[in-house]
């Protein structure tokens, strides 16, 4: 298990490049599988769960070319589905929640899929019935073996239908969609996910041939088609990422810039740091974040307590409030945050408490954070990890606090941040991976 050894109280000054878009490239990458011609994909992370994904590509007899960093061409035109009857694939395909997105993409051109039960992070019930529901809808076949906890979906030719998903999952609406991009005839899907992650499969979809309509909508329509060709395709900066570093650039008071952040697609994120007082300035694609010696919590038009909450997009993505609570730890003001989508994802706010912030978890979806506008430091301590956005939220939270923390378990934090610790060490932070 690795560890990072924090130094805090030290101020950054710097220009930061966000990573490639990580939930991004989980959808994309098995979408290579829908056709046997080359795809090339640039800006892709290279993340601990990327990485593993692109393994099990490997795994599945994809033909896998690194041109430079981030940048790869894949080519599944000799596929081995005996792999899928392995102890490696069994293995592989639960150590990463993304490997239930090959099953759309197999289903569509081969008529099968495999998964097993998936992993990923510990943050509450993330269930799968929204993907196998509509591969059903689709046509399809769906059987689950408790024993060895496999999922296997089947069918000789999917046909298109209309379907109305339960919840607008944003994996369940890709894996569906890319099964559907071969279906027999149309298939409508309503209370489709709509992040700009889903907007960038449709666009990469449909130049690799595939009819799909209503693009950046909850109402998409897919005309199925016989085959697909290759194509180019460039991730998004991870918005993610970016919401992370001007937490960061807050907390511990530091100068950044934050290059080419594709603005255009963060939706509503800016708007929210400006509610809690962050200053920054928006200049052509970057976001320029000078020294935040105080920042204060706004309140609504009413005088009442501002509360920041998650919702499906174009709403605050919920990957984002812990860094956002973190913020708020040393803001003017207090603040309710209402993380709605899972309800273990706040339990890490004990190591906060701990180190000082005046904290009040209402129960698993509420916090209630009383900013200490910086009068009393955060001390350092020793943490762990428990997924990928606590885990950064609480490197965040170290850099700012007076004294050494210890981070354990930070093979969380390399599932969604690259390199982490030598970027923001180039910028002055002092982190020592042990």
């Amino acid at each position: 298990m690795g560890t990072f050894s924090i130094e805090g109280g030290h101020k950054l000054k710097g220009t930061l490049v966000p990573q490639g878009a990580k939930n991004e490239a989980l959808q994309v990458l098995p979408a290579v599988l829908l056709t046997d011609q080359v795809v090339e994909l640039k800006n892709i992370p290279e993340i601990r769960d990327v990485n593993r994904m692109i393994d099990l590509l490997k795994g599945l007899n994809v033909k896998v070319v690194r041109k430079a960093k981030g940048h790869y061409t894949f080519q599944a035109d000799d596929i081995d589905l005996d792999y899928f009857h392995t102890e490696e694939f069994k293995t592989k395909g639960a150590s990463i929640r993304g490997s239930i997105m090959i099953i759309g993409p197999m289903l569509a051109r081969f008529g099968i899929g495999f998964i097993p039960s998936p992993g990923g992070d510990k943050i509450g019930r993330r269930r799968l019935d929204t993907h196998f529901i509509g591969f059903e809808s689709l046509g399809a076949k769906f059987e689950y073996d408790k024993d060895s906890r496999f999922y296997k979906v089947q069918s000789k030719k999917l046909q298109g239908t209309y379907m109305l998903l339960n919840e607008a999952s944003v994996t369940g609406t890709a894996n569906i969609l890319m099964a559907a991009v071969m279906a027999k005839g149309t298939t409508t899907i309503y209370n489709a996910a709509c992040e700009p992650y889903i907007q960038q499969l449709c666009k990469m979809l449909n130049d690799m041939g595939a009819k799909i309509r209503g693009v950046g909508s909850n109402l998409l329509t897919i005309d199925g088609v016989d085959t697909l060709g290759g194509c180019s395709h460039t991730v998004l900066p991870d918005m993610i990422e970016i919401g992370s570093f001007i937490s960061l650039a807050a907390l511990t008071q530091s100068e950044i810039t934050i290059e080419n952040a594709r603005v255009d697609q963060l939706g509503l994120i800016l708007n929210v740091f400006k509610k809690l007082g962050v200053q920054f300035v928006v200049k052509n694609d970057d976001i320029i974040i000078p020294e935040n010696r105080h920042y204060e919590i706004d309140s609504f038009i009413d005088g009442s307590m501002m509360s920041i909450s998650d919702a499906p997009w174009p709403g605050l993505s919920p990957d984002l409030l812990s860094v956002i609570l973190v913020m708020c730890t040393q803001a003017k003001g207090n603040v309710l945050i209402h993380q709605k989508m899972f309800e273990s994802r706040l339990f890490f706010v004990d190591n906060l408490i701990d180190m000082g912030a005046q904290i009040i978890l209402c129960d698993p979806h509420r916090a209630t954070v009383m900013g200490l506008d910086r009068r009393v430091p955060l001390k350092g301590i020793t943490m762990t990890s428990p997924d990928i956005r606590a885990g950064v939220s609480l490197l965040i939270a170290a850099m700012s606090a007076e004294g050494v923390s210890t981070i354990h378990n930070i093979e969380q934090i390399d599932r969604g941040y690259e390199n982490i610790e030598t970027r923001l060490n180039a910028l002055g932070a002092h982190i020592q991976r042990l």
